[in-house]
């Protein structure tokens, strides 16, 4: 029952944290969990743990969202003050590194890509470049920014992308490590229409 119980406190733990929560008032929590265990009458009716877990984690939600957002806004006006990087009205901005001569992909089409994407902070959270395996998607299956531009870029070429999160992801974010609100910078090479 001891192992049972320690590996029990290290999953809660565990949960807690990858939840968000990395502080916590261990008296009350043992005091809280103490009573149940014992069935006992908490101190706080289960309507109004939930109510209190709700708003927290509502509170948190919202500070993230709002600093993700400023964050991207501010990388966006400093990188637009780059000489080699071209705004465009909807806040795309990109950086041509390599100029291809072929054909441009309209929405409709099918594109074959290498993409390498990170976040602000130069972490890597999708590359077919490290697979070693080009993509295959339709031009209008993808995020807005991409959709963008793919567009404009010519078979062969190789841009720098800097998509603010309402041509990105938005306030859902993706996956484990694309954040609500988060400005993405991709490297994209238009390998082909297929």
């Amino acid at each position: 029952m001891d192992k049972l119980s320690y590996a029990l406190g290290m999953s809660m733990a565990s949960n807690l944290m990858n939840s968000g929560l990395r502080q916590l008032d261990v008296a009350s929590f043992v005091e809280a969990f103490t009573e149940i265990m014992n069935n006992t009458t908490p101190s706080m009716s289960p309507q109004e743990a939930n109510r209190v877990i709700q708003d927290y984690f509502s509170k948190q939600q919202d500070e993230m969202l709002s600093k993700n957002l400023e964050a991207g806004k501010a990388f966006l006006a400093e990188n637009s003050k780059k000489e080699n990087v071209i705004s465009l009205p909807s806040g795309l901005q990109y950086e041509v590194l390599v100029e291809g001569s072929g054909a441009k992909p309209r929405a409709t089409d099918k594109v074959r890509c290498h993409y390498h994407g990170t976040l602000l902070n130069g972490a890597v959270f999708d590359s077919s470049v490290q697979r070693g395996q080009p993509a295959e998607f339709g031009v209008n299956q993808v995020i807005k920014g991409w959709v963008e531009a793919l567009q404009l870029m010519s078979v062969g070429s190789k841009w720098r992308l800097f998509i603010p999160s309402d041509l990105a992801y938005g306030q859902q974010g993706a996956g484990g490590s694309i954040e609500p609100n988060s400005t993405l910078i991709f490297e994209v090479e238009l390998l082909g229409i297929v």
